[in-house]
């Protein structure tokens, strides 16, 4: 067993869940390597709707395990200390790419602290939900280095540019409350309740096609970037023009005028 759970909340759910909590979750490059694993797997798990990403304990995960050590075995031995540090970060670069890349969408439920590459995780996930303990860090200062896992592109996109200015240059620390108020978060929820308000975003989510919500979430992400609106536009056009030519849309009209939950077949 990895130190990553895999697991089934509710049908079409799938949740991973970071498991060292000795070590406050934080990331072994073996872990990153398991993510990495796990997230290719599930692009292609059509029972899997949702994707839930949380940690095991009192926190969510405190970043990279600096005490670590060693060199994960999918670098070579033998590399320049530069090449060496290369070939890391385009591994873990690959984290928030496939987070967004994934046709089902993806939830964050932060518990306790999300520091450095939790933070990270946290704001490439497409919803996150926040106990009233969570603490966002910005740990990358206090390791004396620049922002990764594509932080400075993620979150002036969720808090506007001299929010995130102001974050990033003077590395202080969001408490749950103000993140929602921010827009860092979705909102915050009293611990007790936080899996059970995770669950049922996820249910709300899962009450639309599989084709709608993958051509939604790759149309919302794209456009965020779009060169025009006629661009977007496009983009749009050819999300509808796939989506309606399936089964499962057809159901979900139904369903809508018969007041009931759609049944999707994936066809």
């Amino acid at each position: 067993m990895g130190d990553i759970l895999r697991d089934t909340p509710a049908e079409g759910v799938c949740r991973l869940t970071l498991n060292r909590p000795d070590a406050l979750n934080s990331l072994s490059y073996a872990m990153y390597g398991e993510l990495i694993d796990h997230l290719e797997a599930i692009r292609y798990d059509h029972d899997v709707r949702v994707v839930l990403l949380t940690g095991a304990g009192r926190a969510f995960c405190a970043g990279h395990d600096t005490r670590a050590g060693g060199a994960p075995d999918w670098v070579d031995e033998g590399l320049g200390k530069a090449q060496w540090q290369r070939r890391i970060m385009d591994k873990l670069g690959q984290i928030p790419l496939r987070m967004r890349a994934l046709p089902q969408p993806v939830i964050c439920a932060v518990n306790g602290a999300a520091a450095g590459a939790g933070y990270a995780l946290a704001l490439a996930a497409d919803m996150t939900i926040a106990a009233r303990s969570a603490k966002f860090v910005n740990a990358f200062h206090n390791a004396g280095t620049g922002h990764e896992l594509g932080f400075s592109y993620m979150l002036p996109r969720l808090v506007g540019a001299q929010r995130a200015a102001e974050l990033m240059l003077t590395g202080r620390a969001v408490m749950a409350e103000e993140a929602e108020r921010i827009g860092l978060v979705l909102r915050c929820v009293d611990d007790a309740r936080l899996m059970d308000e995770a669950l049922a975003l996820a249910d709300a989510v899962m009450a639309n096609s599989p084709i709608g919500i993958a051509l939604t979430k790759s149309s919302m992400w794209l456009n965020a970037d779009a060169p025009s609106l006629e661009a977007a536009i496009e983009m749009e056009n050819r999300a509808i023009f796939m989506s309606q030519s399936t089964g499962d849309t057809a159901e979900k009209r139904k369903a809508f005028f018969e007041k009931r939950r759609p049944k999707f077949t994936g066809q």
